[in-house]
């Protein structure tokens, strides 16, 4: 049996009000996500939340306490996957800001051994100094993960695609994956996002395999300015994916991220739909 797990991202519920919805609700998704089968979730720390939102603290709120964090993954016997520190980290050094969120994500994750520290790039435009920028984003990200590797933490780089993105398309990768430093950054391919930015899934996968350590997946419909589907309804071959990664030997997370439509209104219902179409798509191809 590969040692591969299932969870759950929370951006499924942030979607509804843009963080208003379930502001401080941390507590509820892991709920949820524990009634779905999954064994971890994956919080995001948000470092816009407050100040361009109106959102609480990281969209943590009350969860930046670590053991009210722990109380709540004990309760429903939910495992932290991992924290998706969210910055834009275009400058050429971490800004005040950030580099304060880095830290933070990184003296809370020294209370939960084993969880990831996931660097997302929060789009920022592509107008200006493209390539200067995409440089400075694996500069800062190696930074970030230097500081983590120092306290025994994993650390791994996702790139998105909305088209304010830094890095969606092949040339982005290119770029960016090329200048992370291996030692202490590895790589979360989303395959939505790969295929949202014109790339094959599994050639892309190939191409940086030796810098997967974590992985998001959520469906690609193709259509419309938000081209998500629900979880194995869209154009994405989950099982291609799934046994990719068992043939090349992966261990560790897969995350359900799901930003279909219907996910808006019902992330709950999503969620749920999504740990049964694993359970019953996904988990006998690991040995489950």
């Amino acid at each position: 049996m590969a040692n591969i797990k299932f969870g759950s991202e929370v951006y499924t519920w942030f979607m509804q009000g843009t963080g208003k919805g379930y502001d401080n609700k941390l507590d509820h998704m892991i709920k949820v996500a524990g009634q779905a089968g999954f064994t971890g979730i994956e919080p995001m720390v948000l470092e816009i939340s407050e100040s361009a939102l109106g959102c609480g603290k990281y969209w943590l709120g009350d969860f930046c306490d670590p053991v009210r964090l722990k109380d709540a993954l004990q309760e429903h016997n939910v495992a932290l996957a991992g924290l998706a520190l969210v910055c834009s980290w275009d400058g050429e050094e971490e800004a005040p800001n950030e580099r304060e969120a880095a830290d933070f994500t990184i003296n809370l994750l020294k209370h939960f051994p084993g969880a990831m520290l996931g660097t997302v790039t929060l789009p920022s435009g592509r107008a200006k100094d493209l390539q200067r920028r995409r440089l400075n984003v694996a500069r800062n990200v190696n930074a970030v993960s230097k500081r983590a590797a120092d306290e025994g933490i994993t650390c791994s780089y996702h790139p998105n695609s909305p088209p304010a993105s830094l890095v969606r398309t092949q040339e982005d990768y290119d770029v960016v994956l090329s200048s992370l430093d291996p030692s202490v950054t590895g790589w979360t391919p989303d395959v939505g996002h790969i295929a949202r930015g014109g790339m094959d899934v599994i050639a892309t996968l190939s191409k940086w395999q030796h810098l997967i350590n974590h992985i998001h997946y959520k469906d690609f419909s193709g259509n419309g300015p938000e081209p998500w589907a629900q979880m194995g309804t869209g154009k994405l071959d989950f099982h291609k994916i799934t046994e990719f990664l068992v043939q090349r030997g992966y261990e560790g997370w897969i995350i359900c991220e799901d930003e279909a439509h219907v996910a808006v209104d019902d992330p709950d219902g999503v969620t749920l739909q999504n740990g049964q179409w694993c359970k019953e798509n996904l988990v006998p191809l690991i040995g489950g």
